[in-house]
């Protein structure tokens, strides 16, 4: 018992407590490492979830930046488009509305006739298809109606009138661009034309023979009409040149686009055309005056 009491015993006990609370503390010193490794992977998961949406942010800036560029290089696109239509070249129309209105005269008619003779004739034929002064009536200085443009440049009609007796001719043949314009010349000669019997020669509802046939049944003393018309009845030979007196061409006269009736390209092309069916023989040869009204 002696040696029992003279042991020290309070070391042994001291020594469990330790033993125990060393074995305690070891289960959780061995826990924490196991906990460290979690928690790291989430941080260094929250690190990368981060660092991918701020390039995401950036990768979307860079798009709207992209975009906005594109878009300034459409709008410059579209402005250099734009300065391009203001650029466009005049039509004959802008020119015609800009200009005021000069009438015509007859070194207009002579100048249209060589620029288009030089491009089919020799130079001998071009002169021989020349229209002197002579061959011209007084033009049209804008202040005339057609009546008293006819009473001016025809001062003897009535005389003139009695005396023609041959069908498929006329006296005066009036030229001009359109059916519309055919009409509205007939309705402007009533205070001119007397008994005079007056013809419309466009393609507008009447065929050309049913125009022949009205040409060859009686005696026609004017005729008004569009070149294309007049064209295909000369070359037909349903309205010759005999009995012609007065080639009046409607030259000043502007449609709704303010053109001329040679400001339209199908029109003076016609024109020309009609004119070399003997018309420019016949001013030349002093049978036939041309008046521009």
């Amino acid at each position: 018992m002696a040696d029992d009491l003279g042991d020290e015993w309070w070391t042994q006990g001291d020594n469990s407590g330790v033993s125990e609370v060393e074995e305690d503390t070891q289960p959780l010193a061995e826990e924490q490492p196991k906990k460290s490794p979690a928690k790291k992977r989430k941080g260094e998961k929250q690190v990368q979830d981060n660092t991918k949406k701020k390039k995401r942010k950036k990768t979307e800036k860079k798009e709207c930046f992209i975009t906005q560029e594109r878009s300034e290089e459409k709008g410059d696109k579209e402005s250099n488009k734009n300065k391009k239509r203001r650029k466009r070249k005049k039509t004959i129309t802008d020119v015609l509305t800009s200009s005021e209105p000069v009438p015509g005269s007859p070194a207009d008619l002579v100048s249209l006739l060589k620029s288009h003779h030089s491009q089919t004739r020799s130079v001998i034929e071009q002169e021989e298809l020349m229209l002197s002064e002579s061959c011209f009536l007084s033009s049209n200085d804008l202040t005339h109606s057609l009546s008293s443009y006819l009473k001016e440049v025809c001062p003897k009609w009535a005389k003139i009138q009695k005396q023609h007796t041959q069908t498929r001719s006329v006296v005066l043949l009036i030229v001009c661009g359109s059916a519309l314009r055919t009409i509205d010349l007939i309705k402007q000669l009533i205070a001119f034309k007397g008994q005079a019997k007056v013809l419309k020669l466009f393609a507008k509802h009447i065929k050309v023979d049913e125009q022949i046939k009205l040409l060859s049944k009686g005696v026609t003393h004017i005729a008004v009409g569009t070149p294309g018309r007049i064209c295909a009845l000369l070359e037909k030979e349903g309205l010759t040149t005999q009995g012609l007196r007065y080639l009046v061409l409607d030259w000043n006269y502007r449609d709704q686009k303010h053109r001329r009736m040679v400001d339209i390209p199908e029109v003076k092309g016609d024109l020309l055309k009609m004119m070399d069916h003997g018309l420019i023989q016949s001013c030349r040869q002093g049978t036939v005056k041309i008046g521009l009204f």
